[in-house]
């Protein structure tokens, strides 16, 4: 009878701690990364057909390194998630598991996933790799409770991914991967700053500036998001002028790329929570949409 309790409380253990990795990776967050990733690798220019097979391993190299920069950015910020109610039940605050366990779990993931990078594609695509990660664990997440140039800061690595993935397939830098980079870079200022907006209440308990200027819910801050999406209307045409994609991406861009705008318009109108929600939910809808009409219009050129 105790050799039975005793299996069922390891079994429960191991149940409990399984969930708890899957915690620290986000897997969400992490494949939504590899997405992005995976654009600039479907984009970039190639002798052949796409390797489906390399393609996969691709993108489980991009979940495995977003997945160690998700869990390097918990341990730092371990103490503050206990102070906001959507963090505080996370593996670290909870105690479920240790710091030592969390980043024994990095290490392994980060080390995975660069040594995918260097093996199967290119130097580039780890060097980059590995350089965005140590810009969001160790550059972004410390200053995130400092100084909200911390969403300047956090938007670079936030951006790398599809640059990350064109020189995966090419080795090169250049005017594409660096258009797929910015568009990426610009969209993620309303995307934080709305997050930000819907969150201001939790985030002051564990004292993060994220908001422009003051730090205020106002139409300066309002007015910063209006601005940062209107750039991604004129951005959205870039791809078709290098070549990349065709023309009907980039009408596709242009109208997601409006119907964005207009909600940032009604954010300086009303300045309300709802109204901040309604352009997180947008700029969640945006980017997706407009990458996906990027590779199926590549598709159909090609």
């Amino acid at each position: 009878m105790f050799t039975q309790n005793s299996d069922i409380a390891l079994s429960s253990l191991v149940i409990t701690k399984f969930k708890a990795y899957f915690q620290l990776l986000k897997l969400r967050l992490s494949l939504l990364v590899a997405f992005s990733a995976g654009v600039g690798y479907w984009l970039a220019p190639r002798s052949g057909e796409i390797n489906w097979a390399n393609c996969l391993l691709f993108l489980l190299a991009g979940v495995m390194v977003t997945g160690a920069s998700n869990t390097l950015n918990q341990i730092i910020e371990r103490y503050s998630d206990r102070l906001m109610k959507r963090t505080m039940n996370r593996p670290l605050p909870t105690g479920v598991l240790s710091v030592f366990e969390a980043s024994v779990f990095a290490g392994a993931l980060a080390i995975g996933g660069i040594f995918i990078m260097l093996q199967y594609f290119t130097f580039h695509a780890a060097l980059i790799s590995f350089v965005s990660m140590l810009l969001y664990a160790f550059a972004y997440t410390p200053m995130k409770t400092r100084h909200p140039i911390a969403v300047f800061i956090g938007a670079i690595p936030g951006a790398l991914p599809p640059m990350i993935g064109w020189l995966a397939v090419t080795n090169q830098y250049g005017l594409e991967p660096g258009i797929l980079f910015a568009i990426q870079f610009v969209w993620q200022f309303p995307h934080f700053w709305a997050i930000a907006w819907v969150l201001d209440e939790d985030y002051q308990k564990a004292g993060i500036k994220l908001l422009p200027g003051n730090g205020a819910q106002d139409l300066r801050t309002a007015f910063n998001i209006m601005i940062y999406t209107l750039m991604l209307i004129p951005l959205g045409f870039v791809p078709y002028f290098l070549g990349m994609t065709g023309i009907t991406s980039a009408f596709v861009a242009l109208i997601c790329g409006v119907l964005f705008l207009i909600q940032t318009l009604y954010l300086m109108r009303d300045c309300s929570r709802k109204a901040a929600l309604m352009i997180m939910f947008g700029s969640f809808i945006y980017l997706p949409i407009v990458q996906i009409a990027f590779v199926l219009d590549k598709v159909v050129v090609n």
